[in-house]
């Protein structure tokens, strides 16, 4: 069966929504470009702005903690480094990632749009050097299994929007949970070559529906009650890099 991509995402701002891409140039050894490249800082984490490390997502505002988050939309405008944070269809906040002034401006609707508390008091922080923000400490992409999800929809007999796993591509036309098996194995994607090193287990992110921000399901008991684990998607390295696109076609090699 031919494999293609469906869709490619980056996360510009961990906890944030997804930025669209028709296509990516992949570096060997780096994750997806821009993917992950600013978090936010919550009042009670250990991060130093001026010296920020990567950290594990404890020390950040993200979706499994912070549930309201889910909903903000976004635009990014990568040439300049603009986010536009959106509620409800409508512009609320404005401001360059790169840039003291536009943080500030950005995180001041962040101060009042979440609760008060040790999470409060936001501040948005850019990653040192290659390594983003990711939830893993080394730089892998991630791939979501379009026909895992639609499976995962069956035992929930609900719909479940891929992005609730906030994946980097996505995939059509693998069969349902086949991604296990490339585990240890190369993927032509593209110009570019992945090693798939590991599954994903999820955690209660996936609950929020990206389109409402509402917590309207929980995924991970669906997860572990319809088919014994908690593991949708697999992270993978860049050996060699190369452009993808939309359409681009995956093969196991």
């Amino acid at each position: 069966m031919r494999m293609t991509i469906e869709d490619i995402c980056r996360y510009p701002v961990k906890g944030l929504g997804a930025d669209h891409l028709e296509a990516v140039t992949l570096e060997t050894g780096h994750t997806l470009p821009g993917d992950r490249r600013w978090a936010i800082a919550h009042g009670a984490s250990k991060v130093d702005p001026a010296a920020p490390e990567w950290a594990k997502k404890q020390e950040f505002l993200h979706l499994a903690k912070d549930e309201k988050l889910g909903q903000l939309g976004i635009a990014f405008d990568a040439e300049t480094n603009t986010l536009t944070i959106t509620r409800k269809g409508k512009q609320v906040s404005r401001g360059r990632l790169d840039d003291t002034t536009g943080r500030m401006l950005l995180q001041t609707f962040l101060a009042g749009f979440m609760p008060p508390g040790p999470r409060a008091h936001p501040r948005i922080v850019e990653a040192p050097g290659p390594q983003p923000f990711t939830d893993m400490p080394e730089p892998f992409v991630s791939l979501i299994n379009l026909a895992s999800v639609a499976d995962i929809e069956r035992v929930a007999r609900a719909p479940v929007d891929p992005l609730r796993f906030r994946g980097n591509f996505y995939v059509k036309g693998a069969p349902a949970w086949s991604e296990s098996e490339w585990i240890g194995r190369k993927l032509e994607i593209g110009d570019a070559v992945l090693e798939v090193v590991e599954p994903i287990e999820r955690c209660a992110a996936t609950n929020i529906d990206p389109k409402t921000g509402a917590a309207d399901m929980n995924l991970p008991l669906t997860l572990r009650k319809g088919f014994g684990h908690i593991e949708c998607g697999v992270y993978a390295r860049v050996t060699a890099g190369g452009r993808v696109e939309k359409g681009s076609e995956l093969r196991l090699v």
